[in-house]
């Protein structure tokens, strides 16, 4: 990695890098989580389960993610950073410690089932392609084989379902639209620098690569 890139990084690293704790740190208790996730698991339960929108594409994976970007992720739906009228609504009516408990109950959902993946990918990408997530310095922040985040709260995203990436990256480039897009500084501006080409051929290549996410039917609804 050149001088530049290993800069690129670091800020990057750095302006994602999780503030400081200064309140009393709310755990998550799974059990609490398992509870609430009735209101998940019509779509993040089902095998295949697709969303109209904003086009069609499959919810992703959420069994195995890491807790604390659970939680991030659920805190800016309800503050608006992330704009998608369901999970809007969802997260609008939980507390942190709601979120917190959900969170604790993914993390661990199916951990039997969800094998450890080996830091180095089976698959390479093509160059084109290795060019980009060089360019976007990808790994420096969601780690070896887009599977070993540096801070757990950033995502899981390799073998996730590469539909979702796709329609996730670009909504970092949507502006002024009530109902879809998402609010990042760092993201943002990252995926301005791609078009939606490009986008999707890193998609692609992540979604391709072993994972350690999980799409976990569940026994009934309850």
């Amino acid at each position: 990695m050149s001088k530049p890139q290993v800069f690129a990084a670091l800020a990057l690293a750095a302006a994602l890098a999780p503030p400081l704790v200064s309140a009393q740190t709310i755990v998550g208790r799974a059990a609490e989580g398992e509870k609430a996730a009735a209101s998940c698991i019509g779509c993040h339960g089902i095998v295949g389960y697709q969303s109209s929108f904003p086009e069609v594409h499959r919810v992703p994976k959420i069994s195995g993610q890491n807790a604390k970007y659970i939680v991030a992720s659920l805190a800016a739906y309800k503050k608006g950073d992330r704009r998608h009228p369901t999970m809007r609504a969802i997260a609008g009516s939980m507390s942190e410690q709601q979120m917190a408990d959900l969170a604790a109950y993914y993390e661990q959902h199916g951990r039997d089932s969800i094998k450890t993946v080996a830091e180095t990918p089976a698959r390479q990408p093509s160059a084109e392609v290795a060019a980009l997530l060089t360019k976007g310095a990808c790994i420096s922040c969601h780690g070896a084989n887009f599977n070993k985040p540096i801070d757990p709260s950033y995502p899981k995203i390799g073998g996730q379902f590469d539909e979702y990436l796709f329609v996730a990256l670009k909504s970092y480039k949507v502006e002024g639209n009530t109902n879809v897009g998402r609010a990042h500084p760092v993201m943002s501006a990252q995926v301005k620098n791609f078009s939606n080409a490009e986008l999707k051929a890193m998609s692609k290549y992540i979604g391709s690569l072993p994972s350690e996410l999980r799409t976990i039917p569940q026994p009934k609804f309850r």
